[in-house]
């Protein structure tokens, strides 16, 4: 006969015993060859059986050595231990978010003695925790249940102390942002679980992170490669002071700012107060707290004149010495449409622009019309939400009746069409940097690359006469004090009345500054916006009185960082050749 042995269920060896075919003639074997065989056998199935319980048990010795964390974190889902995240730093390295060890507080409560001595001695170190919540938490044959998470060393250290059977501490990763709220809006935050809730925090985890912790890749020690973004901490902290400075000097009740690098489409600074901390990211929750730069709607008022002067001038229709007539109000479907400070007179489209008039802007925008001007602001990004990483991106409001020629006027001074400040400095970027849209990012990225993802909105020709209008502005229209000396700002002003209770209120106003340097060669976009300012003693409520000094303290000081050497030479802007590109 044959035998064979199988290894059957639990590693037990089996011995099976197979009868040879009936016709061939079996050798008979002496005694002794019988018990050697027998002998082999034998030593074959203790040989197997040896090798199986060698594996368990130096598999059990392995676990011996390996930390003790309790069963229900693998039995529980609330049990699962905090994942790492990769440290965010700005172009410089500078470091904005980073993950700290921290312990949180668990219990066992089917291995609690005692629930109410328990219950009493952990809310005298935790009072935020009351009695009977712990006492509800700390009954029944429960394997596992959180009772606070990321508790400080000091609370560690004393709940420890109390010596409790059944209470343990499990070491989890906490995301630190050490500038607190400088960058607030930009970096997001995260939740109890360290999980990316908003902002870029939130981009990175839709964007790999996410599948990389479910799939156990960003455990406890995991080091993942640190993510540069391109905002510089250091302009970021002037722009987000000097926000601060214009609110408490102004009494503004909120105030937003971005600036862009119109050839890269980089983000190098970004704030909105009211802001919040992202190390208590319940903070993020009140409604007055968001993010006004791309999540926040507006109608920006006359710095939209700049997106109505660059359309009639590409669009064929307009150039810079056609007059306007601002002589007397414009009367359109049934509605009068004046200038704040109107010169009464016949305009050319430089003055148009200089002395801000809504007459005419109006007439311009007829001149193109109203299939022209949604064109135009479909083709410079105004109709959809601005393409970026950041996840908080509002869409425009766009008229809801039909777009007839009262929209096409009031938009034309930006009224009637809200967009987010993001949106506006996107599209001047393009027509600054010499007619080309690029996709904003807040990652470091080269002009080609750049390039390669834009396309062109407006031409060149256009680009080099909005230039010259710009720095016009800041010399001899509203923008003057805006400018900077040895930096040549341009810019163009906006102050928008209100709306309350449906109506133009004539006393609350939303105010920009959208502003471009050095005009020569510009390389920045700055916009800069007040909600509700004041007037100081002397002053007005105008964006020329406010969000215009903004603007030339955030470039005073940022502009030297930026790279951006002062120029004191003669720099003659009289004219439109002086801005070739």
């Amino acid at each position: 006969m044959r035998v064979t042995t199988s290894e059957a269920g639990g590693g037990i060896a089996a011995a099976t015993v197979t009868a040879e075919p009936a016709w061939v003639a079996p050798a008979i074997p002496d005694a002794a060859d019988a018990g050697r065989a027998g002998r082999i056998r034998v030593m074959l199935i203790g040989g197997l059986f040896l090798l199986v319980y060698s594996v368990i048990a130096g598999r059990l010795i392995m676990l011996g050595f390996d930390d003790v964390v309790p069963r229900a974190t693998w039995a529980d889902p609330e049990a699962a231990i905090a994942a790492a995240r990769p440290d965010l730093l700005d172009r410089n390295g500078e470091i904005l978010a980073t993950d700290i060890k921290t312990s949180s507080l668990y219990a066992e409560p089917r291995n609690i003695i005692d629930v109410d001595e328990a219950a009493f001695a952990i809310n005298s170190v935790l009072p935020e925790l009351s009695v009977p919540w712990l006492q509800n938490r700390l009954e029944g044959n429960r394997g596992f249940v959180w009772l606070k998470r990321e508790i400080t060393p000091r609370q560690q250290e004393a709940i420890h102390n109390l010596g409790i059977p059944g209470i343990g501490f499990l070491t989890e990763n906490q995301r630190f942002y050490p500038g607190g709220p400088v960058a607030s809006h930009l970096l997001g935050a995260v939740n109890v679980d360290n999980q990316g809730i908003a902002g870029i925090e939130m981009y990175i985890d839709r964007n790999g992170l996410a599948e990389l912790q479910q799939y156990g890749f960003t455990g406890q020690g995991t080091s993942l490669e640190p993510v540069r973004l391109s905002i510089d901490l250091r302009v970021q902290h002037i722009l987000r002071d000097e926000l601060q400075n214009a609110m408490e000097l102004y009494s503004a009740i909120a105030a937003a700012g971005v600036i862009l690098d119109i050839h890269t489409g980089e983000v190098l600074a970004m704030s909105s107060l009211p802001d919040f901390d992202p190390n208590q990211p319940a903070q993020a929750l009140d409604p007055d707290r968001l993010n006004r730069v791309t999540a926040g709607v507006y109608e920006l008022g006359s710095v939209f004149k700049t997106l109505t002067l660059a359309m009639g001038l590409d669009s064929g229709l307009v150039n810079l010495n056609n007059i306007f007539d601002a002589s007397h109000p414009l009367r359109i479907g049934g509605f009068s449409i004046g200038d704040f400070h109107g010169k009464n007179r016949p305009l050319t489209a430089e003055e148009v622009f200089i002395y801000s008039s809504n007459i005419g802007a109006g007439r311009m925008a007829l001149v193109v019309g109203p299939q022209g001007q949604q064109e135009f602001f479909r083709r410079m990004g105004l109709m959809d939400r601005v393409p970026g990483e950041l996840p908080e991106r509002a869409l425009p409001l766009m008229p809801s009746s039909r777009w007839g020629d009262l929209t096409t006027v009031t938009a034309a001074f930006g009224h009637g069409f809200s967009v987010t400040p993001f949106h506006l400095a996107v599209a001047t970027a393009a027509l600054m940097n010499g007619g080309i849209l690029v996709e904003p990012t807040f990652f470091p990225r080269d002009e080609a690359t750049a390039l390669a993802r834009g396309h062109r909105v407006v031409s060149e020709e256009t680009s080099q006469e909005m230039r010259y209008l710009f720095r016009l502005n800041s010399t001899a229209g509203s923008g003057r004090r805006a400018d900077v000396d040895g930096y040549l700002v341009g810019g163009k002003t906006g102050t928008a009345e209100k709306i309350v209770n449906g109506a133009y209120s004539g006393s609350l106003v939303l105010n920009s500054y959208l502003a471009a340097f050095p005009m020569d060669d510009p390389q920045y976009v700055v916009l800069i916006v007040l909600d509700e300012p004041k007037a100081l003693p002397g002053g007005g409520t105008t964006a020329a009185y406010n969000a215009g000094p903004t603007v030339s303290a955030v470039i005073r000081r940022s502009a030297p960082l930026l790279g951006v050497a002062p120029r004191f030479a003669p720099f003659d802007g009289s004219t439109v050749a002086a801005f070739q590109l």
